[in-house]
């Protein structure tokens, strides 16, 4: 074997190594990904209607969330002010109580808007469809039951 064909037999494996490495990772991760992804995942709320409805539903529950960006920018700094009084040497609880406070209370009407909004799509909706809702809605809540028993 000369010289000349053995760098072309060397390099050629090399880069054959490397395409099955990078094939070999890629596809490992790519699997590692899709098993991670839906341990812990709960099911979305309408997943079992409609591809036209599901996307509708998306977007009616985005617009609302987005209708109500001041208030969950409110609360998430509310909480960001929790964590800066917990961090503090002397806890103040009265301030400490306030921020959750503030936090909590726009928690719960970001929550309100969005499931009014669903109530409202809702409405527009089929029999079968809003049945195909109530399905996913129970199998969405399933989890969360399990893990308080």
């Amino acid at each position: 074997m000369t010289d000349r064909s053995f760098r072309i037999v060397v390099i050629s494996l090399l880069v054959l190594n490397i395409f099955l490495i990078g094939a070999l990772a890629g596809g490992g991760l790519t699997w590692i990904r899709k098993t991670q992804a839906g341990v812990g995942m709960m099911p979305l709320a309408g997943e079992q209607l409609p591809s036209a409805q599901k996307k509708a539903l998306r977007a009616a529950l985005n617009e609302a969330r987005k209708g109500e960006r001041q208030i969950i920018l409110d609360a998430q700094q509310a909480k960001i002010d929790a964590a800066s009084i917990l961090g503090q040497p002397t806890l103040d609880k009265e301030a400490l109580s306030a921020a959750l406070a503030r936090a909590r209370d726009g928690d719960v009407a970001v929550r309100a808007k969005l499931e009014q909004r669903a109530v409202d799509f809702a409405a527009t909706l089929s029999y079968d469809e809003r049945r195909a809702l109530a399905e996913s809605l129970v199998r969405r809540s399933m989890p969360r039951a399990a893990a308080i028993k």
